[in-house]
């Protein structure tokens, strides 16, 4: 099996790739500390592809991951053809879940989120690079502990994390 670095990022693509684009710009900016390695470069998923090959492509890169970053935005909690699916796929591998919210919310967004997302052991945040770095850095070891002790359900980091970093 590969060695799993990576991160993969589930989004709406339709209406929040424009956030997935600022990630990519934080990784590539020498003045803002944030790194990912990007599951999305391991191979490429058209369009116009059909539905069993796209998941087919996510699936092999969801295989190379270590981390999943769900971006939650207005319209992501009725994506059940794509977000769901891969949704399904991080808790069937145990992936550590970060939930960034893309409406500045630090706690779960019980509107926005969607349903399988609320229900699963996951950190939510807020879209920032300080913190989704600290999140991509913490979160995993922190998913481990919680699995372990059999605790589930949605976490999310108190102000005196945001505020050491300046958020």
């Amino acid at each position: 099996m590969p060695y799993r670095n990576k991160t993969f990022v589930s989004f709406d693509g339709d209406n929040d790739i424009h956030y997935y684009r600022i990630m990519q710009a934080w990784k590539q900016n020498d003045g803002i500390e944030f790194n990912f390695y990007n599951a999305h470069d391991l191979n490429i998923a058209r369009d116009t592809s059909l539905e069993s090959s796209i998941k087919a492509q996510l699936a092999e890169r969801m295989q190379n991951s270590k981390n999943f970053v769900l971006l939650v935005g207005e319209r992501t909690r009725y994506l059940i053809k794509f977000v769901r699916w891969e949704i399904e796929r991080a808790i069937e591998r145990n992936l550590p879940i970060i939930v960034v919210n893309l409406n500045g919310r630090r706690a779960m967004d019980d509107v926005n989120c969607p349903p399988l997302a609320r229900e699963t052991l996951a950190i939510h945040i807020s879209f920032n690079a300080a913190i989704m770095q600290y999140a991509l850095d913490n979160w995993p070891s922190s998913h481990e502990n919680y699995k372990k002790t059999g605790l589930s359900g949605p976490y999310y980091y108190k102000q005196e994390v945001y505020t050491r970093l300046g958020l």
